[in-house]
């Protein structure tokens, strides 16, 4: 049994016992649906466009499936081959509407059946798949994802564009019944024209003229029926952190923002937050592709963790995403783990240096040393000081100059950037910058490169960016970063986080002496990959401070979810971007502030 201490369990109940509580897992009705919904709608856009293969043996079974509806089988076929593989991902996530739109759809389906081809197995296999629906009713609760309007216009040129191409085959899939020789632009303009209903220059002999009518009509009267629905449907803009959920935080973090240096992270406004029962601690999240992303160790007390763990599960289970935390610390991944049934997986370490230990004096040391001291002789100045202590003209310079000197035009950053600088609320942020007297004549003046950090509880601070102007001298990261830990003890500060370095572990051990085959090409493949993402090369810039280094973990449910989590991730952090063109973004959909930590990969290469 567990102990309940404010209305969260302090001590855990296994595993077992919790899956009693939670009720039977979901059972696989809903992804043998959906597979099966793929299958046939693949099948039936297969039996649409392709005339041989439904005259083939397999167009027997094709007929009975659902979408095969008599003299007009080609353009029903598509229609439905669409529809389905449309919804088949949506009822593998147990989505409600997807599960309306089937138990609609297959009904209709089967009346066709029986009106144009009086086929009775077709009536059957349309209304089994529409009772095995019903049947599992309760299995479909998920709710809707977040989402804009905008979405309409992303789907009007996908399927539009996939539209177009279906409708190229089409048109030229009948080699035998053209008459004349129309070149591809006058295919091109009969697909065009179909899609609206006309008829086009692309003439045929026979039914085949009415096939490929009916095909592209019914697929463009697809496009147009999907994009209105989506225009016009309720929309749900993403979460973001209300007023009240960032004091909340706020108050969190001041009792207990000393055990996760990603815990001033989880102020970023582009998140949302599910609180234990009691108040006492919080999960920061944000759904990405159907992902429900947290970052770092859930905030405040660690005894609250496991409700407001519980609470994330159940967010994450009312919607059908997919649950993932980037970069927990080993504590927070064995909480993790022991309430939810979660896997952990290392991920990387973060460099963390303390500062009574750290000093430019040895060998191991020397390079730094050397940089730091070639710069300083060639005049620059650096300023480290709290964010509060910088007045409002100077600080709106910073945070142009930050912008300015962005390394990519994509904003990045998600579990270890806060996404802004020089907040009013943010005043105990650290800033350090660096100054070449006497060239003032850019458009930041002397201000030539910055450092912002963020609190990690009273003692500590946490690397969230840094930034240069192109044009400085080398190693103006390294100058910063020795300035900050120099000037860490008069601010009161005893460690600092800098850089987190992702397959540290391997990277280290790959290239020491006698390391196997394997672990030799996994380290291969990561310089490899380090082309892309700096791997190797923030590895690299951390150790030059003699860190001690700290693993952080990634937690998942199953290996088949970590592609997809991967590339969620991906897209947070901002290394891949599916989003519409900024101009066609709704404000809740653009990225928050101005910084983003993981720019710092591009910095590196200048260091």
């Amino acid at each position: 049994m567990s102990v309940t201490v404010d209305g969260d369990k302090s001590v855990s109940v296994p595993q077992r016992m919790r899956r009693l509580l939670r009720g039977p897992r979901p059972e696989s009705v809903p992804v043998v649906v959906g597979t099966a919904c793929t299958v046939v709608g693949l099948i039936d856009v297969a039996a649409g466009v392709f005339p041989r293969f439904r005259h083939s043996r397999m167009h027997t079974l094709a007929e009975v499936l659902p979408g095969a509806l008599g003299p007009f089988a080609a353009a029903l076929s598509l229609s439905a081959g669409v529809l389905l593989l449309l919804l088949a991902h949506g009822l593998k996530r147990h989505k409600r509407r997807a599960w309306r739109a089937a138990v609609v759809l297959l009904p209709a389906g089967a009346v066709a059946q029986f009106a144009y081809r009086h086929s009775i197995v077709g009536v059957l296999v349309s209304l089994t798949l529409c009772a095995l629906l019903l049947r599992h009713r309760d299995q479909f609760r998920a709710l809707p994802d977040p989402r804009s309007r905008w979405r309409a216009l992303a789907n009007f040129v996908l399927l539009g564009a996939s539209s177009l191409a279906l409708g190229l085959v089409i048109v030229s899939v009948h080699p035998g019944r053209v008459v004349g020789d129309p070149s591809i632009a006058d295919r091109l303009q009969h697909v065009l024209y179909g899609l609206f209903g006309v008829e086009g220059p692309v003439d045929y002999a026979g039914r085949t003229s009415w096939t490929v009518a009916y095909s592209l009509g019914a697929l463009g009267l697809l496009t147009a029926v999907t994009t209105i629905y989506l225009a016009f449907r309720p929309e749900h803009p993403a979460a973001r952190l209300t007023e009240d959920d960032e004091s909340r935080l706020r108050a969190l973090l001041a009792t207990h923002g000393g055990r996760d240096s990603l815990g001033h992270f989880a102020l970023r406004r582009d998140k949302a937050v599910v609180f234990s029962p009691s108040g006492k601690a919080a999960v920061c999240y944000r759904v990405v592709s159907g992902v429900m992303l947290a970052g770092g160790d859930p905030i405040g007390d660690v005894e609250a963790w496991p409700g407001a763990i519980e609470r994330f599960m159940d967010e994450a289970k009312a919607h059908s995403w997919t649950p993932a935390v980037m970069g927990c610390s080993e504590r927070g991944g064995e909480v993790w783990t022991r309430e939810t049934g979660l896997t952990a997986l290392e991920l990387g370490d973060e460099a963390v240096v303390d500062v009574a230990d750290f000093s430019l004096a040895g060998r191991a040391m020397r390079n730094v040393r050397q940089m730091v001291g070639r710069i300083e002789r060639n005049g620059y100045e650096t300023r480290v000081r709290r964010a509060c202590d910088i007045g409002a003209t100077e600080l709106e310079r910073i945070r142009r100059a930050a912008a300015d000197w962005r390394g990519t035009d994509t904003e990045r950053g998600f579990s270890m950037a806060l996404g802004r600088i020089g907040d009013p609320a943010d005043g105990d942020c650290v800033i350090a910058t660096a100054h070449l007297p006497g060239s003032g004549d850019g458009p930041h003046g002397d201000l030539k490169a910055v450092l912002h950090f963020v609190p990690w509880g009273r003692d500590g601070m946490s690397l969230e960016l840094m930034r240069r102007d192109r044009s400085a001298d080398p190693g103006m990261n390294e100058l910063l970063i020795v300035a900050s830990l120099q000037a860490a003890g008069k601010l009161g500060v005893a460690r600092v986080s800098l850089n987190f370095a992702m397959f540290r572990s391997a990277l280290a051990r790959g290239e020491r002496l006698g390391a196997g085959p394997v672990l030799r090409c996994w380290r291969g493949l990561l310089i490899f990959l380090s082309r892309w993402f700096q791997i190797e090369s923030l590895y690299k810039f951390n150790a030059k401070f003699r860190p001690r280094w700290e693993p952080r973990f990634v937690v998942f449910r199953t290996s088949r979810d970590l592609p997809r989590i991967g590339i969620a991730a991906m897209q947070a952090e901002g290394f891949v971007n599916f989003s519409l063109p900024r101009p066609f973004r709704s404000r809740a959909q653009r990225p928050c502030g101005h910084t983003l930590r993981t720019a710092q990969e591009h910095e590196v290469r200048a260091a």
